[in-house]
């Protein structure tokens, strides 16, 4: 797959690509209708690998669901011996349950008098090694760290002795038996081979050591264990949002809201605070921390956003307590605009980098916006998720739907975005140049019933001539994009793009639905 650069080049020449075509391809935890959902079941994380080969959901019951890539094997060969050659997978991409494991349980914090509850707040995957998987997964406290493999189980067939010379172990053991006693030769050979079948061989002189007879493996059985292999706990004082993987293979972060700690994968009693926003009077606190990602080449820098709609990109070589960052991204709020929910609606809910590490997406509840990290005067694209809330926020203020926290993803080629809404719509946009993709796409075996036929033309920003800025996907106002009215309690929090093809996982509830265009 090209970068995002190599794509703007190619739709610069082209012009901007057509919108995809979604399809359905597999829902796995579908729940007939009417029937209730329970609580522990609904899916709380969603990652794929850095392959596209796995993939992994967690729960709020703290289980973690693995499930493979299948389609790729049918074919003979993996995925990346596929892409060398000129064979084609016609096939879109098909996933099969792997293995699932308790992650977390529920605990009690006596000191503090505090329930944590199992839910999976997030899963990371790590490099894998010697055919095994390795992944991160977090609750509100506690990180931990799992080794999943197959583990061979052999069964032992009986002794292999020849069936010529004796029925089974019958002989052998009758000869432990035997009234008459048996004189041995210093070397270990019986002189008298009537006594003993393994000896009774006409080409073994008398006194020869026959051969050696051992239990021989008759068939082999596989089957998938997970081992907790570290537990890295007691560094966070309040809930962890994020942990990210450093692109070292070494370190990781994990983020709460007043500090972002890096550890080392093979140390677990220790970890180093290098952010602290953490004011010295608790009362003076304006802002905290709602998501933190490393960047995915430069294992020097990371990002993280704020409650007050601000990204902030850091470099670890600055000093051992990053206290100061290197760039601010934030958007002025036009003047006159402000209202009560202004700063509520400003928070950033999730941050991801492109593949190439050149732009980041970031999530508030109204919009997605795009930033490129070497220019921090803007966003370079915004995308309306659900314009049509905004006369709602009062009544999602009172019923708490205005502090959901909805996760963005990006494609592997950077061309597209994605985030999830109410009523288990989820959006895909494309932010090519010149591109006015913006779908919207129902998490059902129907994706595109809810389908924005005439999307709204994107309109250039007169702040700046420099900065492209697009602003797309607004529709009106009071109803959804079929018309009809919200549905806040079905939400679409949670989504995954593959990393190396157009396809996307995503949870509405209890149930898994992936799509692929």
């Amino acid at each position: 797959m090209n970068g995002c650069d190599g794509g703007d080049v190619a739709a610069a020449s082209a012009g901007p690509p057509l919108p995809l075509e979604w399809k359905f391809s597999q829902v796995f935890g579908e729940r007939a209708a009417g029937e209730e959902v329970q609580e522990v079941d609904i899916i709380s994380a969603i990652e794929f690998d850095r392959t596209g080969d796995h993939l992994a959901t967690g729960d709020r019951g703290g289980r973690v669901v693995l499930f493979e890539r299948t389609d790729t094997k049918e074919h003979g060969g993996n995925r990346r011996d596929l892409e060398r050659t000129d064979y084609a997978v016609s096939r879109h991409p098909e996933f099969h349950y792997k293995t699932e494991f308790q992650s977390h349980e529920p605990e009690f914090d006596y000191l503090k008098s505090l329930e944590i509850e199992e839910k999976i707040n997030k899963i990371r995957w790590c490099n894998a090694a010697n055919g095994a998987l390795f992944l991160l997964s977090t609750n509100d406290k506690t990180i931990k760290f799992w080794k999943v493999q197959e583990k061979k189980v052999k069964k032992i067939s009986e002794i292999n002795v020849e069936p010529s010379k004796s029925a089974g172990n019958g002989s052998i053991a009758s000869s432990s038996f035997s009234p008459s006693p048996k004189q041995y030769l210093p070397n270990g050979g019986c002189p008298d081979r009537s006594y003993n079948s393994l000896c009774n061989d006409a080409s073994y002189p008398p006194g020869a050591i026959p051969p050696l007879k051992l239990p021989v493996v008759t068939s082999f059985e596989t089957s998938l264990v997970a081992r907790c292999r570290r537990i890295y706990a007691h560094a966070h004082d309040y809930h962890i949002n994020s942990i990210s993987n450093n692109s070292d293979g070494e370190t990781f972060i994990s983020a709460d809201d007043l500090r972002i700690n890096l550890w080392n994968l093979e140390i677990s009693n220790q970890s180093f605070n290098i952010v602290d926003v953490k004011p010295a009077n608790m009362e003076d606190l304006t802002e905290v921390i709602t998501s933190a990602e490393f960047h995915p080449t430069h294992c020097n820098m990371l990002a993280y956003s704020s409650s007050k709609g601000s990204i902030r990109l850091v470099d670890l070589r600055q000093s051992a307590l990053v206290d100061s960052h290197s760039k601010l991204f934030e958007e002025l709020e036009p003047p006159g605009s402000r209202s009560f929910f202004t700063e509520i609606i400003a928070s950033i809910s999730d941050i991801k980098f492109a593949k190439d590490g050149r732009y980041l997406l970031s999530r508030d509840y109204m919009t997605l916006k795009l930033w490129d990290i070497n220019m921090d005067s803007g966003p370079v694209a915004t995308f309306q998720v659900h314009e049509y809330l905004k006369p709602k926020l009062c009544d999602l203020y009172e019923n708490d739907s205005i502090f959901d926290k909805f996760e963005c993803c990006l494609s592997g080629d950077g061309l597209r975005v994605a985030t999830g809404s109410y009523s288990n719509l989820f959006r895909v946009f494309g932010r090519a140049a010149g591109s006015t993709e913006a779908t919207t796409l129902e998490a059902s075996k129907n994706p595109m019933r809810r389908q924005v036929q005439t999307p709204s033309r994107p309109s250039r920003s007169l702040s700046s001539s420099i900065t492209r800025v697009v602003r797309r996907g607004a529709e009106s106002p009071g109803v959804d994009a079929n018309g009809n009215s919200f549905d806040f309690t079905t939400k679409l929090l949670h989504l995954a793009w593959h990393p190396t093809g157009n396809s996307i996982a995503c949870a509405a509830a209890n149930s898994l639905y992936m799509y692929y265009a």
